[in-house]
């Protein structure tokens, strides 16, 4: 059993603030849970879901500290006709990201860098002038999405392209070729991958570890994620999960890892719902950073789109009187999430998904179920964002 620590920043009544815990941390304990206790009316939805809509892929929903719903609906590989189970192993995708902000943080709190860090720091032939540690985490930095340009560099030079490129090497190739940036640095939101790519290269640089090492040794572990860790194609010939993703609402279309599932930080994370759950947990009871540092990271820093939503330090936020919800989404190969923290209410709605669909724009039942907020702009389709969301 691992003891959370006491914290005197509990939210008082009414307050919209995260609801921090300093209860024992016990990640089996927080994993308990009976199929016979389900809650029905979740149950009908997800399976109307999953005839109706499409949805395949895996299933966690708690109340509390407690696990009220959990299933695996469907195929791990339609191939193989492999069903998913409940412990089978996803690729994040851009839920790859509240894990790398999470790592900055921590990094922040033990003194090893500064919000107001240039990239040039840590990497003096960086090409771009007067992006910082805070532009990344809210994308603000106008870079280029390093997925398309290096996507282009690759098949124009005919590159192999079943090897994976490290973070070093994607940096590099940033250095070489100075792409053209999107816009000057903080002139305005645009989500990019290349932000996150670049946060997880100043990890390595800065700890002197892999991502892969330092994401095991400081969030997987302590916060008991034993099904969790970092795969990439720059180390891996073949990824070693049995979840294959589907891409273009159809079973036809399984997509193989690549060069680019080789950089890491904004993708690169395989985890599993209960995992998910108990890095939900971890961060209420304050294991992995303080209360008042997730309270930074949850703090909106970009102007408001259509009045409730915006980013903050690798989450997407939605506020509403008396509400506050933090979020992610994924989409990337074949696979697709959404990852739903409601802070008010101490609700976490966990879906991953490996056959990209329509589904997931069908789930305003579920928050109705749950008293929650309706969560919308276009928070399942990537609109206006990348297909990389």
């Amino acid at each position: 059993m691992v003891m959370a620590c006491g914290n005197n920043n509990a939210a008082p009544a009414g307050s919209t603030a995260p609801k921090y815990t300093s209860k024992p941390f016990n990640p089996s304990k927080l994993l308990e849970y009976n199929p016979k206790n389900a809650d029905k009316r979740v149950d009908e939805f997800f399976h109307k879901l999953h005839s109706k809509s499409g949805f395949n892929g895996n299933i966690l929903v708690a109340k509390h500290g407690k696990i009220i719903y959990e299933n695996a609906l469907g195929w791990a590989d339609h191939l193989r006709r492999d069903s998913l189970k409940i412990n089978s192993q996803f690729q994040l995708a851009s839920v790859t990201k509240t894990m790398t902000s999470t790592a900055i943080m921590q990094l922040l709190e033990r003194g090893k860098i500064k919000l107001n860090q240039d990239v040039k720091e840590f990497f003096p032939n960086f090409p771009y002038d007067g992006v910082t540690i805070k532009l990344l985490l809210t994308h603000r930095s106008g870079m280029m999405n390093y997925v398309y340009f290096i996507d282009d560099i690759y098949r124009k030079q005919h590159l192999n392209q079943r090897k994976g490129l490290t973070n070093t090497e994607a940096m590099n190739m940033i250095a070489q070729y100075k792409p053209r940036p999107f816009s000057k640095p903080d002139a305005h939101f645009l989500y990019n991958n290349s932000n996150f790519m670049v946060l997880g290269s100043i990890i390595e640089k800065v700890t002197g570890m892999s991502y892969a090492e330092y994401m095991k040794e400081n969030i997987f572990k302590p916060a008991g994620m034993s099904h969790t860790a970092v795969y990439s194609k720059a180390a891996y010939d073949k990824i070693p999960v049995d979840v294959v993703g589907h891409d273009r609402n159809s079973w036809k279309y399984s997509v193989a890892p690549n060069f680019l599932d080789g950089p890491v930080g904004d993708k690169g994370i395989y985890s599993t719902v209960g995992d998910l759950f108990l890095f939900d947990q971890a961060l209420r009871a304050g294991m992995l950073i303080k209360p008042a540092t997730q309270d930074s990271a949850y703090t909106p820093r970009n102007p408001m789109i259509r009045g409730h939503f915006n980013y903050g330090y690798g989450w997407r936020i939605f506020e509403a009187p008396g509400q506050k919800v933090v979020y992610h989404t994924g989409w990337w190969h074949g696979f697709r999430h959404i990852y739903v923290r409601d802070l008010k209410n101490d609700v976490t709605i966990v879906l991953l998904g490996n056959l990209v669909n329509g589904s997931l724009l069908h789930l305003d039942e579920l928050f109705k179920l749950e008293d929650m907020p309706v969560i919308r702009k276009g928070a399942y389709n990537g609109a206006g964002d990348t297909a990389e969301d």
